[in-house]
């Protein structure tokens, strides 16, 4: 039978004959192959008999080359693994020329492997993060799965603005350079494929409550756009997005979900792809050696992992944090780049992560944010000023989960709506639910990439998506 390189370094087949199939990492002396075929972060050796080979077959043995090979798999000889193949056959499956091969067995820059993301994967640094990353996508359905939720699609082409952004990517087949022109001289778009203007959506969560108020509990998984002109390492112009909603919860339940849910997706991932989270662990290390002190993060990877999963997430309310951070040392000595002065404030990465890593030291969990600064569909306080949103952040890395309770009263939603000029015609459907059995309901967002990167260590989003899409690039 063909093994993989996972099964050969874990199982006790020693003195056996083994088939195996994968990638030359490299090739010294003639003689030491190091096999991989994506199954793990380790590479096999493969011990070549060079004096009973072919010359010819040993000059196409080059790095990036795939090969099929047959041999004995015994103890090593050699130090850095447990056993090796002595081959017996080796079969060109295809060759690779040696000189342009981009990904040569040294150093390469993250930038040069976004040049060539179609072979970064065959880099240590980036098959342990897509495995990581498939991970987390199983352990997400996993959780969901078991605790009662229904995976629901939702459109991808949508006609509402979910988050009332306004960043979104059109999606037509008029004619780009003659479009048809209405009476009022404006793109008829009556006359387009959909006969109304369309875009990619930015979330799916309309729809998501839509199915919560007859399904109880459902969750989506899926792409999300946002036409935004961000040319950060924290932003892309197509992300996956985690939404679940659920029938007859309130925010303090919905904080509890969101809580489990994050501590069970990355116990997951701890328990299985501990390998690939080891060496990027130690790629972080060695990259914090190049920093300066003050730079140097107070935890390794797993560490930072351990602390979200074995900690309860402090429960503040937004007005606290404000109090919280205007009386900080950072903000008194205006070491913050966005200084805290009053309450209403948009909270920033730097002053998510001081509430997180300096002064409570665990993931916190914020909520009753102001109404002002957050979308209409969120449920308001009796206060008038506030709504039932929360948001969870995470060390390193700031905001991991926003979500709210729902505005489940029919006449509040409409005042909010006409406040923010959001036509109700647009959004009939969405007002139905609160005219036909309505209830308390509520749901949260993740942007899958963020748990990625918080998960992996790695400092830019483009490096945990396959094919990274952002302002002025579309490659692959």
């Amino acid at each position: 039978m063909t093994y993989s390189v996972s099964q050969l370094l874990t199982q006790d087949i020693s003195l056996q004959p083994v088939d195996i199939k994968g990638w030359v990492r490299t090739f010294r002396a003639n003689r030491f192959i190091a096999l991989n075929d994506g199954s793990t972060i380790n590479n096999i050796q493969c011990v070549v008999d060079f004096e009973n080979t072919d010359e010819a077959l040993l000059k196409r043995i080059t790095t990036g080359a795939a090969v099929h090979i047959k041999g004995e798999l015994v103890e090593s000889q050699g130090k850095g693994q447990s056993v090796e193949i002595q081959v017996t056959s080796i079969e060109i499956l295809g060759d690779s020329d040696a000189d342009a091969y981009p990904i040569q067995p040294k150093k390469h820059s993250f930038e040069f492997l976004r040049e060539n993301a179609h072979l970064r994967t065959r880099t240590s640094t980036f098959s342990a993060v897509m495995r990581l990353r498939s991970a987390l996508s199983f352990a997400v359905h996993k959780y969901f799965t078991e605790n009662g939720f229904y995976n629901m699609h939702t459109p991808i082409i949508t006609g509402s603005d979910a988050e009332g952004a306004g960043e979104m990517f059109r999606v037509s087949t008029l004619d780009a350079k003659q479009p048809p022109i209405n009476e009022t001289g404006e793109v008829d778009y009556k006359e387009d494929f959909f006969g109304k203007e369309t875009n990619l959506t930015v979330s799916g969560q309309l729809e998501a409550e839509t199915y919560a108020m007859s399904l109880g509990k459902v969750y989506t998984f899926g792409p999300t756009f946002r036409a935004e002109n961000s040319n950060t390492s924290r932003h892309l112009a197509e992300f996956w997005m985690i939404e679940p909603e659920v029938a007859f919860m309130d925010l303090d339940g919905n904080m509890d979900l969101a809580e489990d849910f994050l501590k069970s997706v990355l116990a997951y991932v701890l328990e299985h792809n501990r390998e690939d989270l080891e060496f990027l662990e130690k790629r972080l290390l060695d990259e914090e050696k190049t920093k300066p002190q003050a730079e140097r993060s107070e935890m390794s990877l797993i560490e930072k992992i351990k602390f979200v999963v074995d900690n309860n997430f402090k429960r503040v309310s937004y007005t606290e944090a404000i109090d919280i951070l205007r009386q900080s040392k950072p903000n008194k000595k205006k070491k913050f780049k966005y200084l805290i002065e009053e309450w209403g404030a948009d909270l920033q990465s730097e002053h998510e992560r001081f509430l997180v890593e300096k002064h409570f030291k665990c993931p916190v969990i914020l909520f009753d944010y102001p109404a002002n600064i957050k979308a209409f569909y969120m449920r308001l306080n009796e206060d008038g000023k506030t709504v039932r949103a929360m948001d969870i952040l995470f060390p390193g890395i700031g905001e991991m989960v926003g979500g709210s309770q729902r505005e489940e009263r029919l006449d509040v939603l409409k005042e909010k709506m006409k406040a923010l000029d959001i036509p109700e015609e647009e959004l009939w459907w969405y007002l139905d639910l609160r005219k036909y059995g309505t209830a308390v309901h509520s749901g949260f967002g993740l942007g899958f990439e963020r748990l990625v990167m918080f998960a992996t260590g790695m400092g830019n989003i483009r490096d945990v998506i396959p094919y990274p899409r952002t302002p002025q690039n579309a490659e692959f």
